[in-house]
């Protein structure tokens, strides 16, 4: 069966009776019986659980399962009789209809009701859609309204966004009484969705919300959102967006879904709330961050530990064999080294890593035992999943693995957000990515050197690249080192509060593939066909 069959032949229960699991009933706005929002305002402060981060090595084009891993992790703790939660990204109709397809898992370790999750759902995305793209008419009509900020036209510096990808609103220029250059985002790359899943209550989000960089004025000054006097419309656009979502898997298991920042050019993991809200309701809450460990791994460190004050207390590092002959050239033993690049990342942050193998029905037992004879010599423990055909019964050796290795991580910064710009970027390019040599741009310096001045560069790094390779080349395969890296550019994302550095060729607007997604889906029989 496929995943759309196997979801839609899964009976569905009331949402009700899995916020009941959390003991958040009392919490929970319904959207219809299957889905809801919790209102996080309204939680006492309940006991903190254990924290268990999903990542992976480099991915395929068609990724390797860390959302299949997570939920099969989830179901098997539930059945070994914890009490658990998972606070996973809501999925971007861009890639839905684009070529990776959705985000909900696959075969019997899903959430559902996938259709509508991987849809519109409960309308988060088009939220901040709407806030994103009424800030940017707010920038225009203040400039053709007399322009009393005297708003340098020539750099506005926050963007429209979409959902959905165009590469034609990569780049245009508008037509208009005053004629400017426009770049539209996809949605999961804008900034008030970092906003959104950065955010710790609504007094956090207006303030957020506030400090955006909106443009520098025709005298170089900054100039933020306030001066616009919109945050509070804003506000009250994302007001239901900020509550999380809560829906179930297939085995009718408590999932947060809330938020959905790409990992290659946003900082890629679900939103604090969600996370903060899992913790507080289980004795373990499993979340995932997008791509490999050098991208979204990297970034729940970085960028969202320093919120949350707290590092996981073990990671599962999710790999296939298919992923590793990939990046072997179609062979395994060469394949080996990605992994070991993957390691060599996570050991900077932590000690508590099991390697987990996604098993194919492909993967043959001397590929099985070469992968874990090889996690065995870097004395760390391996565990295979069949979580996507047995459920929960295909992860439970991965879940006494994470409970046999789990303890409370003190948090500890990764470096000082004091440092300036080049340090914390030569700390990630040189240390974590094991580059030799980075090469700025002059645009990149001009933007390195007016954020110093303006002192707004005491924020941590997100890097944006390729999710293919460690480098900013995406045919550098396997572990590659001693190479040169570009910084093309910065954008200040001072309300979410990080600074985006820009690797190689990397775009905000992904384009459509020459065949993709949405020519499977239909709508026949009342049903919904073709989603995968």
């Amino acid at each position: 069966m496929k995943d759309i069959e196997i979801a839609q032949a899964t009976k569905i229960e009331n949402i009700e009776k899995i916020a009941a699991k959390l003991d958040m009933q009392d919490y929970l706005l319904k959207y219809g019986v299957d889905k809801g929002k919790i209102d996080f305002t309204k939680i006492k402060s309940l006991s903190q659980g254990h924290l268990i981060l999903v990542t992976a090595t480099s991915p395929t084009p068609y990724g390797e399962g860390k959302t299949t891993i997570s939920i099969g992790l989830l179901d098997a703790l539930s059945k070994l009789g914890y009490k658990a939660t998972a606070s996973l990204r809501e999925p971007s109709m861009g890639p839905v209809f684009g070529m990776k397809g959705g985000a909900t898992g696959g075969g019997y370790s899903q959430v559902i009701p996938m259709e509508e999750i991987n849809l519109h759902f409960t309308g988060d995305f088009h939220a901040i859609t709407a806030a994103n793209n009424l800030l940017c008419a707010a920038i225009d009509n203040h400039i053709h309204q007399g322009n009393e900020l005297n708003i340098d036209e020539n750099r506005i510096m926050f963007n429209r966004c979409l959902d959905v990808n165009d590469r034609v609103l990569k780049d245009i220029t508008i037509n208009s009484n005053l004629p400017h250059h426009e770049h539209f985002d996809i949605t999961a790359a804008s900034e008030i969705m970092a906003i959104l899943c950065l955010s710790k209550n609504y007094e956090d989000l207006e303030n957020r919300l506030s400090n955006i960089l909106i443009a520098y004025s025709k005298e170089g000054q900054p100039l933020f959102a306030k001066n616009l006097k919109i945050t509070g419309a804003l506000v009250v656009l994302l007001k239901d967006a900020l509550k999380p979502n809560l829906v179930q898997t297939l085995e009718h298991n408590p999932v947060l879904l809330h938020g959905g920042p790409f990992a290659n050019i946003a900082h890629g993991c679900s939103s604090i709330i969600a996370t903060e809200t899992a913790l507080k309701s289980s004795d373990y809450c499993i979340t995932e961050a997008g791509f490999g460990s050098d991208l979204g791994g990297l970034k729940f460190y970085d960028i969202k530990s320093r919120l949350l004050k707290k590092r996981p207390d073990a990671v599962v590092l999710v790999t296939t064999i298919k992923a590793l002959k990939y990046n072997g050239q179609g062979t395994l033993e060469l394949g080996l080294a990605n992994l070991q690049a993957h390691l060599d990342i996570l050991s900077k942050f932590t000690k508590n890593i099991i390697v987990c193998l996604n098993k194919f029905t492909s993967d043959t037992e001397s590929e099985i035992t070469l992968l874990k004879e090889y996690v065995s010599k870097n004395n760390l423990s391996f565990c295979l999943s069949t979580s996507y055909t047995e459920g929960s019964r295909g992860a439970l050796a991965l879940a006494k693995q994470v409970i046999k290795l789990t303890d409370n991580t003190p948090y500890k910064e990764l470096y000082d957000v004091k440092k300036s710009l080049q340090d914390k970027i030569s700390f990630i390019i040189k240390d974590i990515y094991q580059a030799s040599n980075i090469n700025y741009t002059p645009k990149a310096l001009a933007k390195i050197t007016e954020l110093e001045k303006n002192k707004l560069d005491q924020k941590p790094i997100c890097i944006a690249k390729t999710q293919y390779s460690i480098s900013d080349n995406k045919n550098l395969l396997g572990y590659p080192k001693n190479y040169t890296v570009t910084i093309r550019d910065l954008k200040l994302y001072n309300g979410a509060g990080y600074i985006t550095v820009y690797l190689g060729n990397i775009i905000t607007m992904p384009g459509l593939p020459k065949k993709p997604n949405y020519e499977e889906i239909s709508f026949e029989n009342n049903q919904i066909k073709g989603l995968f």
